[in-house]
């Protein structure tokens, strides 16, 4: 007898592929997959190694969530272009998958290295670092804008770029140095979005539609000053103070806008305890 005709008991198959015969069983009686032979003396369940193809096609479909009314179709009518149709439909969903998976580590990683920041960084310190070009999301804001304007704004703006929880990016403010450097605090123009699948991606950026690229913001890549404030927002001009006159002593220039970030508002119990990250290019 052909090996691949011999027969197997539902044990037997069911261990070779790795599930349980319960599995097999429930296959059966629903007529997705059954038997090659039952026995008409005892009713077990036999199968045979060739049909082993077929189960790891129904196994992997079910693993890919295609539905046991979809898998019955196409067992019913089994052809490369439907297993094809099927699959092309499955891999866009992955990628779908993957990329939004990656968003998320991203996310997890920027709270994590928060963190890092906030146990082993002397807050007070004022630094000068290096970034990467990053694409970021922006919406204008003036003086008027309200909170609930903000509210408005920063929603539209996530549900463009399918974002499904708040967690899937990060927030901010923008003020331009010019305000800074005049002592005009309070001049904020935009609010800025880091989703992470954005961050450090212009190519993929560029691949949005037009009506997307409006909102794009390149935050460049080059030196940046970064300081921390710590306590209620009504003392930030004071660090701000601070940062002006630590570039005087250090002969650095600052363009562009100051990209303010909180980094700890999952921890912080009051508001002095609130921080906010500052990153400001350096000019040159």
């Amino acid at each position: 007898m052909d090996e691949n005709e011999k027969l197997l008991t539902i044990g037997q198959f069911a261990a070779l592929h790795g599930i349980n015969k319960k599995t097999l069983m429930w296959y059966d009686e629903t007529g997705l997959f059954q038997p090659a032979i039952i026995n008409p003396d005892n009713g077990y369940r036999c199968y045979t190694y060739r049909q082993s193809p077929i189960l790891e096609t129904i196994l992997l479909l079910r693993e890919l969530d295609v539905s046991v009314s979809d898998i019955r179709a196409f067992m019913e009518n089994r052809s490369a272009k439907n297993l094809k149709t099927l699959l092309e439909e499955k891999i866009a969903q992955l990628d779908n998958n993957i990329m939004h998976l990656q968003a998320v580590r991203k996310t997890v990683c920027s709270h994590h290295q928060n963190m890092v920041t906030l146990l082993t960084m002397d807050l007070s310190e004022i630094n000068v670092i290096e970034k990467e070009e990053q694409c970021l999301v922006t919406v204008d804001i003036d003086k008027d804008t309200t909170f609930e304007k903000e509210v408005e704004l920063i929603t539209a703006e996530t549900a463009k770029y399918r974002l499904g929880r708040l967690h899937d990016a990060s927030y901010g403010s923008m003020i331009p140095v010019t305000s800074l450097q005049n002592g005009d605090f309070e001049n904020y123009t935009g609010l800025f979005i880091e989703i992470p699948f954005l961050v450090q991606n212009r190519e993929l950026a560029n691949q949005f539609p037009d009506n997307q690229k409006n909102g794009l913001h390149i935050q460049p890549k080059g030196r940046y000053l970064r300081a921390f404030h710590k306590g209620n927002l009504s003392s930030l001009p004071l660090r701000y103070q601070e940062i002006l006159e630590y570039t005087k002593r250090h002969g650095l220039t600052l363009c562009g806008c100051s990209y303010e970030k909180g980094i700890n508002e999952s921890v912080a119990m009051h508001i002095d305890d609130y921080i906010i990250q500052i990153e400001i290019p350096i000019l040159g």
